[in-house]
């Protein structure tokens, strides 16, 4: 069964920085591109990066640029989010996701990924 569960969420201050983690159970992450996605409360789920099956390449959501890094582990089968320079506006539930493909890039589309995982808290706060 494929399963996705996030972890590495919390509360930090403004500046500060978070890794999570999306591990993967029942399927190898060689086939499938993962996206994070973000939904706050009141708001629509968004997209915030995401990562090629094969190559590495990568997108991120302007918003995030220059700040967050995605990365993979395909040994570890695990995808990694690392969030610097947080900001009260990130405090979302954070959730990955996996699309079976290799397409040479990825897009920022829900619609593109169809398992998820239950998501992790995020909270940037004072």
């Amino acid at each position: 069964q494929l399963q996705l569960v996030e972890s590495g969420g919390g509360l930090v201050q403004p500046g500060g920085s978070l890794r999570l983690s999306c591990a993967a159970s029942g399927f190898t992450l060689d086939y499938y591109a993962i996206g994070w996605f973000r939904q706050a409360p009141g708001k629509e789920r968004e997209g915030v990066s995401c990562i090629t099956s094969r190559g590495g390449i990568t997108n991120y959501a302007d918003s995030v640029k220059g700040r967050f890094t995605i990365s993979r582990d395909n040994a570890k089968n695990t995808v990694y989010l690392q969030m610097n320079s947080l900001k009260p506006e990130d405090t979302a539930v954070y959730y990955c996701a996996a699309d079976r493909s290799f397409a040479r890039y990825c897009r920022l589309v829900r619609s593109d990924f169809g398992s998820w995982g239950q998501g992790t808290q995020v909270t940037v706060s004072s």
